[in-house]
C-alpha cells in the first residue's frame, strides 16, 4: 500500500509540473510572439530596409542573414546540447543575451543614424538581426529538446498553437497601435519606438521561462570528439531514407518562401499603402496567425504534421496566386491570409516533426542537422528574390513561388510517410 501511494504522489508531481511548465512555456512563446508581431520580419522590417535604401537585394537579405545564422550553428552546438542533463540554465543565459538584447540596440541605432548615416543604421540592423538569429540557433537545440522532455508528445501540437496563436492574438491589439505609430511619428521614431516596445513583452517571456521546471535527464554516454562526431552524421541520412524524403520536400517548401518579405512591397508599390493599410494588412495577417496556429496545432496532433506541412505549400502557393491576381488593396488581403496559414503551419510543424524522426537521445542532433542543411535553402532564396525582383520583375518572383509550393506540397504529401506512424531504426549516436 506504502508503494501504490508513492507511486500515486509521484504521478500527481509529475502531473502538476506537466501542467505548470505547459503553461509557463506557453507564456514565454505567447510573448515572444507578441514582441516578434511588434517588428515583423514579414511587415514591419522590409519596410525599415526600404527607407534605408533603395536595393531589393537588401530587403531579400533580411530572412537571408536571419536563417543562416540561426540554423547553421545548430548542428555544431547540437552534440554539447546533448550533454547537458540540464537544458535551461544554458538556454536562459544565451537567450537572454543574446537573442533579446538586440531589439533595443536596434531601436537606439535608428534613432542615432537612420537620417544622417542611414548606411551605418543598415549595417547596425543586419548586426542585430544576425546577433538575435545566432542566440536563437545556439539555444534551440537545447530548448526544443527541453520542450520535448515537459510537454508530452500528443500535447505539442496544441501546445505550440496555443503558445504562439496567443501571442499573435495580443498582436492584434499590437497592430493597431504599429499603424498609429507609424502615422502619428515622424521617421525614424516610429520605427525606433516599435523596436523598443518589444523590449517589454521580450523581458516577461524571459522570466516565464525561468519558471520552467525542467527534469534532470539521465546522465549522458560520454561523447565522441566533434571530428568524430561529425564523421558520423552522414550514417542518419544513409538509415533514414523518410528523413531523407522529408528534407527534400521541406528544401523545396523553403524554397517556395523566398518571397515572404516581398509581399508587402509589392503591395506597396502596386497600390501605394496608407499607414492605416498597414495596421489593417498586419491585423489581417497576424490575426490569421493566431487562429490557424491554434487549428494547425490541433490538427498535428491528431493527424501528424507531414500533412500540415503539405498545406503549408499549397497556401504558399495560393498566397503568390492571389498576390498575383490583386487589383486593389481589399484584393490583396486574400494572399495575406494565405500567406498566414503557410507559416503558421510551418511554425506549428517543422519543429515537431523532427522531435518524431529522432529517439530521444539524438533529438538534438536530428534538430541542428535538419536546420543546418536547410541553411543554404534559406539563405540562399531570398537572396535569388532579391535579385529577380530588381532584375526581372514581382510578377517572375510569385510565379517561381507558386510553382516550389506546388512541388513540396506533392513531395510532402505523396513522398514522405508520417514519422509517427514508420518504425524508426535504432539510435546511432551517443
Amino acid at each position: 500500500m506504502r508503494a501504490d501511494a508513492g507511486v500515486s504522489k509521484a504521478a500527481a508531481r509529475a502531473g502538476q509540473n506537466d501542467a505548470w511548465n505547459f503553461s509557463v512555456n506557453v507564456l514565454d512563446n505567447m510573448f515572444f510572439a507578441l514582441a516578434i508581431s511588434l517588428v515583423s520580419q514579414e511587415t514591419i522590417m522590409p519596410l525599415l530596409v526600404s527607407q534605408l535604401t533603395d536595393s531589393t537585394i537588401a530587403i531579400g537579405l533580411i530572412p537571408a542573414v536571419f536563417s543562416l545564422l540561426y540554423l547553421l550553428p545548430q548542428l555544431f552546438i547540437a552534440q554539447y546540447s546533448q550533454r547537458l542533463a540540464r537544458k535551461l540554465p544554458f538556454i536562459l543565459l544565451w537567450n537572454g543575451l543574446l537573442q533579446r538584447l538586440p531589439y533595443p540596440a536596434i531601436g537606439l541605432a535608428l534613432l542615432l543614424f537612420a537620417v544622417d548615416a542611414p548606411g551605418i543604421a543598415l549595417a547596425l540592423f543586419f548586426l542585430g538581426i544576425a546577433t538575435a538569429a545566432f542566440g536563437g540557433g545556439i539555444v534551440t537545440p537545447a530548448w526544443l529538446t527541453m520542450i520535448g522532455k515537459v510537454v508530452p508528445l500528443r500535447r505539442r501540437g496544441i501546445f505550440f498553437g496555443i503558445a504562439d496563436g496567443g501571442g499573435l492574438l495580443m498582436g492584434i491589439v499590437g497592430a493597431y497601435f504599429v499603424g498609429r505609430i507609424l502615422d502619428a511619428v515622424a521617421y525614424p521614431g516610429n520605427f525606433s519606438l516599435l523596436f523598443l516596445i518589444a523590449c517589454l513583452p521580450l523581458a516577461i517571456s524571459w522570466i516565464c521561462l525561468a519558471l520552467t521546471r525542467e527534469p534532470a535527464s539521465e546522465p549522458a554516454k560520454e561523447s565522441a570528439p566533434l571530428r568524430l562526431y561529425l564523421r558520423r552524421l552522414p550514417l542518419i541520412l544513409r538509415q533514414h531514407a523518410n528523413f531523407r524524403r522529408f528534407l527534400a520536400g521541406y528544401g523545396l517548401l523553403k524554397l517556395s518562401m523566398m518571397a515572404v518579405g516581398f509581399f508587402i512591397i509589392f503591395g506597396d508599390r502596386r497600390f501605394g499603402f496608407s499607414g492605416a493599410d498597414i495596421g489593417l494588412i498586419n491585423a489581417l495577417f497576424i490575426g490569421s496567425q493566431a487562429l490557424m496556429r491554434l487549428v494547425f496545432g490541433w490538427l498535428g496532433d491528431r493527424w501528424g504534421h507531414k500533412r500540415n506541412l503539405a498545406l503549408s505549400a499549397a497556401c504558399m502557393a495560393l498566397a503568390a496566386a492571389f498576390t498575383l491576381a490583386a487589383s486593389d488593396v481589399l484584393s490583396l488581403l486574400p494572399a495575406f491570409f494565405c500567406l498566414a496559414c503557410a507559416l503558421s503551419s510551418d511554425s506549428v510543424s517543422h519543429q515537431n516533426i523532427i522531435l518524431e524522426f529522432a529517439a530521444p537521445a539524438e533529438q538534438p542532433t536530428f534538430i541542428g542537422l535538419t536546420n543546418t542543411l536547410i541553411a543554404p535553402v534559406t539563405f540562399l532564396a531570398p537572396i535569388l528574390a532579391g535579385w529577380m525582383a530588381g532584375a526581372i520583375t514581382l510578377d517572375a518572383l510569385f510565379l517561381v513561388s507558386l510553382a516550389c509550393g506546388l512541388g513540396a506540397g506533392a513531395l510532402l504529401l505523396f513522398w514522405v510517410r508520417e514519422p509517427r506512424e514508420a518504425a524508426r531504426p535504432q539510435p546511432l549516436l551517443g
